[in-house]
Parts: C-alpha cells; structure tokens; sequence
C-alpha cells in the first residue's frame, strides 16, 4: 500500500482513506521542503526570531501556552522580540481542566507569565463537557466532517474566542528536540565505562541496516499490540507501514531532525491545524516545524545531536526562562479530558455503526473508549462511529 507525497490544496482539509481511519494513522513521507538547500548559517534562535518577527509586527498575537517547555519557549521569544519592537507583548493563551490533576500545569504556567512579566493572559476553563463527543466537538463534526487529528474539534472554542490576528504554537517540540536515532550510540560513546549488554545492543540495533531496523520495530509493534480494536489483517499491513517509515530516520542527527520535516502524518496534522484556524481569521504559526528552524536547528545539532532536551531547550532560550522550566520533564496528560462524559455516553449505549467492522472490531473498540485511560489513537473511530450513527438516524 503507498502513500500520496502531497496533503492536498491549502484550501481543504486532507480527508483519510479508510485504511487511515481504521488505524488513526497517516503513513508515508512528503516531499522533502529542505531539498536543495546548504547548511544554514543562521543559530535556532535566530531562525525561530525570524519566523515569530512577522507575526508580531503584525499583531494582534496570540500563542497556545500550555506551560511546557515547548509553548514557553513560543512565547518567551515573542515576548522578547515584542519588546525589542517597540510593540504590544503577546496574548498567552491558556485551557485549563479543573478536576483533572493529571493535566494541571497551573504551577509552571504561572512561573513563566511571572517571569516574563506578562499583564495579559487569556484562560479558558473547560468542564467536563468539553471532550470529543461534547457540544461543541459534535458541532464541529456536523460541520467539517471527519478530521485528523481528532483534537482539532476541540480547537474551535479557542479559536473562536481570540478572533482575528497570529496564533503562535509550540507544536512539534515533543518531535525536534526528542531523542534520535543517534542518541543511544552516542549514550554508549559518553558513559566512560564499558556499557551493559542493554545498552550495547541498543546501540547495535541503532546503527544496523535498514531493513534489520525495520524488522525490528514490526515485531516490537506486534508484541506490544497497542491497537487491539483493528483487524489483524489489517494492523500486520499498519505495522508494516509504521516500521518502514520508522526504519528511514538517518543515523546522523542533523540529517534525522530534517528528515522529520518529511513525514506525513505531521504535515497533515499541521495543514489541517492551519485550514481549522483560517476559519476563524487567524495565520496559524508553528514555528518549530518550520523548515527555516528545522534546517537551522538541524544544523546546530550536527552529527551527534544535542546530549538532551534540556541542552536543546538551553541553547535555544536559556536567557530568556528559568532553569526549571527548560530543565522539567513532567508531562501534562489529556486522556481523560478527551474522551470524558459525552464520548463515554455515547460509547455506552452505540451500536457498532459508522466504522468498517472489516477493518474493526466494535466489542474491543467500544471497551477502549470506556476504558480509564483510552488511547488517543482511538479517537478518530469515535468520531467516525457518531457521524455514522448520527447520519444512520436522521437519514441524511
């Protein structure tokens, strides 16, 4: 099965196949948007202040700020360049879900707009009808359709609160500045004693041919079986497709981080993002996944990339933040505030209509949804079931 090299008009959002989903998943790559172009001769910091210096100038300016390193990072240097200008400071903006502790940031939230001194700061409390199958998102779909990444449905009341103007995202932090491939020959290389069989062959699989790699990411997919709702006809060809893409990622650093900037699931997800705010008259900016940053940032990182994330975010704005925001490694988690009363009232009482049951199994995806932590690669199911059951009832 191959995968289109394009996302589609800038216009339309890009619609799934079937195949995609069943397994919440977009495969394959897109044409490479470095081609062509010599090392950067620009730091990250100054790629990241060019793509932001736009935006600002322009305003109003807002950024999607979660408290974690990556949104902090986003806001932080549009602060500085504001400031710099001579023109307004950014509008952080901020979801919270009170009675979910697993996704409070408020402590960290609240140390970077203190640090940086911010006067304004948009918060949005969200109860617990606001999941995947609640008022609004059931809006969404009956407007747009089925879209991927789930989530977008939730992006609406945020997106029509702000209004026109830039709406700044720290998205595709989780991907620049993770591990690569590299990163485990390079633990053995640093550690300054002999390494542990683990770690050797760690390394060994880090460094092995391709299709050794890729024999070995499908058999671990196999063995962990994290989607147990798809058909396993269905999840060998899904596993293949995810271990041939995962195979491809280059040994050296430089060239992984902009190999990234290929992968399709990320540039459907970031144009679908984008088609989503320009309804509501806003440019969405994603500075991190920007090839301007990803080329210079690749390029900083040279052969063996940075020794943690730490290091990168510390490079990237260490005059700009404090030491225990760029050094964190807590995580918030949405899970629960997903898939929470609306969808699991939905998933109680559906009858198995709206998803292809050649590809799916109903029983196991029904029990996922209602599940204490369901699995966010189950969401596009879930919304795919409640537009089939919901055009199977009016008859439209």
């Amino acid at each position: 099965m191959s995968s289109p090299t394009t996302v589609g008009s800038r216009h339309e959002y890009y619609r799934l196949t079937a195949f995609e989903v069943a397994t919440s998943w977009v495969h394959g790559q897109v044409q490479d948007p470095l081609r062509g172009r010599g090392r950067a001769r620009e730091t990250p910091r100054q790629a990241l202040e060019a793509i932001l210096l736009r935006p600002i100038l322009a305003g109003p300016c807002y950024v999607a700020f979660s408290g974690g390193r990556d949104s902090s990072a986003v806001l932080a240097v549009a602060t500085h360049l504001a400031r710099r200008h001579g023109v307004p400071d950014p509008v952080p903006v901020t979801e919270r879900y009170p009675g979910l502790p697993e996704a409070d940031e408020a402590r960290w939230q609240h140390l970077v707009v203190d640090h940086l001194k911010l006067r304004e700061w948009h918060t949005i409390e969200l109860d617990e009808t606001h999941d995947l199958l609640g008022p609004g998102a059931r809006a969404s779909l009956a407007r747009r359709g089925l879209l991927w990444p789930a989530a977008l449905h939730l992006k609406t009341r945020v997106l029509a609160e702000i209004g026109g103007g830039s709406f700044l995202t720290g998205e595709g932090g989780d991907e620049v500045f993770g591990d690569r491939r590299v990163a485990r020959v390079r633990h053995v290389r640093d550690r300054g004693r002999r390494p542990t069989l683990a770690e050797s062959r760690s390394a060994a699989t880090a460094l092995a041919p391709e299709v050794v790699r890729r024999w070995r990411i499908r058999t671990r997919l196999e063995r962990d079986s994290f989607q147990p709702w798809v058909r396993s006809e269905i999840l060998r060809v899904h596993h293949q497709l995810l271990a041939t893409d995962a195979a491809s990622e280059p040994i050296d650093a430089s060239a992984s981080i902009r190999w990234l900037l290929r992968r399709r699931a990320s540039a459907v997800s970031a144009h679908n993002y984008a088609r989503l705010a320009s309804e509501y008259g806003l440019d969405l900016v994603q500075p991190l996944l920007a090839p301007q940053f990803v080329h210079a940032l690749a390029a900083a990182a040279g052969t063996w990339g940075y020794a943690s994330r730490t290091e990168a975010m510390r490079h990237l704005c260490h005059d700009l933040l404090p030491d225990e925001i760029l050094a964190r490694t807590s995580k918030a988690y949405f899970n629960r505030a997903f898939v929470g009363a609306g969808a699991r009232g939905f998933a109680r009482t559906w009858d198995g209509s709206g998803v292809d049951t050649d590809m799916v199994d109903p029983g196991r995806l029904r029990s996922e949804w209602l599940s204490d932590f369901p699995s966010a690669l189950s969401t596009t199911l879930l919304h795919a079931a409640w537009l089939g059951h919901t055009t199977e009832r009016t008859g439209s």
